[in-house]
């Protein structure tokens, strides 16, 4: 799995680093530093800190289907 930030784009809300700790944290108070290589262990996590970025920054390539699943268990946990 690779993941990618665009700098650019980045606001520094920091949702990431709340969702995926292991992965993202914040340098200061704007600047983002993460790894481009996290763990597999990681995935369900990084799912959500894609999905949470309010300005579509993070990619992640090899992260198909790690959202999907983890709503999937969301749904059925509660018996629909």
């Amino acid at each position: 799995m690779r993941l990618v930030v665009d700098l650019n784009k980045c606001q520094g809300y920091a949702q990431c680093a709340f969702l995926a700790p292991d992965v993202f944290a914040m340098h200061g108070e704007e600047s983002l530093i993460y790894n481009p290589q996290p763990a597999e262990d990681q995935r369900e996590r990084l799912a959500r800190a894609v999905a949470a970025c309010p300005v579509q920054a993070i990619t992640a390539d090899g992260l198909d289907g790690a959202g999907e699943h983890a709503a999937a268990g969301r749904e059925t946990s509660d018996g629909r």
